[in-house]
């Protein structure tokens, strides 16, 4: 049966981790997978820039034997050049999955609901879903077992933070984000972590003290304050968001095991200093290098079983 990657939500704990596990096993072991997209296509349909997710998912798919076709908003216009109903119906004759980075998320989901081939949200405003499953591969890599661990978001609320808090509570970890007030994660996804929480023993927090919130964490994670298409309100971000900078006086009050993460591209200066994000408790390349690993086997699991 056609599944979609659109939303962490969409998948159950032992799904993810079957995920985790397997981008773990891809990784170790390239060579045995290197033919599962033999004879294959996949669209990437990207609207905003990207360095990691295109070179990402463009290497990965090549390495599981398959072929990309790369397209930007010159190229389709997606949406109003031609429909989404008429992009997705031209679109899955020729592909065997499609993957869609873009700024609204209804635009993903009406292609799953199109498509009669998988579809993979690779980053909208609303989700970041392929950057959860990385970042879980990699504190999974530095921590271990992950069950009661808690991992502290500081900063805005937005696409990253929603993904992994979801994340965070299919996978039975502790959550906390730390955010100014009015920049909160979106209500339905804090009641979607919660009772996703409740089956796996997990607490999820939202607060806005960060020096409370990062007490005794294992991971301490940020991500820009100021994103792409938000750059009117850049000042205004700037001084809400003035106390929430991840620096060394903040990892002090985490464990001394504690690790950074930064789903990157990082304003140095800003929700980071150097100081972290180049210290030994960093593992950012880490998460870089293995969303290439956690995409392949996402694919893997849509795509070479049809």
């Amino acid at each position: 049966m056609k599944r979609d990657f659109l939303s962490i939500a969409d998948w159950s704990s032992e799904e993810l981790s079957d995920i985790v596990e397997l981008s773990s096993k891809m990784k170790a072991h390239p060579e045995s997978y290197s033919g599962a997209l033999r004879g294959k296509s996949v669209a990437l349909i990207f609207e905003k820039q990207s360095l990691r997710t295109h070179v990402t998912f463009d290497v990965g798919i090549y390495q599981l034997g398959g072929h990309s076709v790369y397209l930007t908003q010159v190229d389709i216009n997606l949406g109003k050049r031609e429909s989404i109903h008429d992009v997705s119906k031209n679109l899955e004759r020729w592909m065997n999955a499609v993957v869609v980075r873009t700024y609204a998320h209804q635009s993903c989901v009406d292609m799953g609901k199109y498509m009669k081939v998988p579809v993979v949200n690779a980053l909208t405003d609303y989700e970041h879903p392929c950057q959860a499953v990385g970042d879980f591969l990699t504190a999974k890599e530095h921590l271990g077992d992950l069950k009661n661990k808690k991992f502290v978001f500081v900063g805005d609320g937005n696409n990253v933070c929603n993904s992994l808090m979801l994340m965070a509570a299919k996978m039975g970890m502790n959550f906390v984000a730390a955010t100014p007030v009015g920049y909160a994660p979106p209500e339905e996804v804090v009641k979607l972590s919660r009772e996703a929480a409740q089956k796996t023993g997990a607490k999820i927090e939202v607060v806005n003290d960060p020096k409370a919130a990062v007490r005794d964490a294992d991971v301490i994670y940020t991500d820009v304050w100021v994103s792409m298409g938000q750059e009117a309100e850049k000042e205004q971000k700037l001084k809400a968001f003035h106390a929430y900078q991840v620096n060394k006086e903040l990892m002090k009050l985490a464990k001394a095991s504690a690790i950074f993460m930064h789903c990157l591209p990082a304003h140095r200066g800003e929700e980071v200093t150097d100081d972290v994000i180049d210290s030994s408790q960093s593992v950012v390349w880490d998460e870089a290098e293995n969303r290439l690993h956690s995409q392949k086997a996402i694919l893997y699991t849509l795509v070479a079983g049809m």
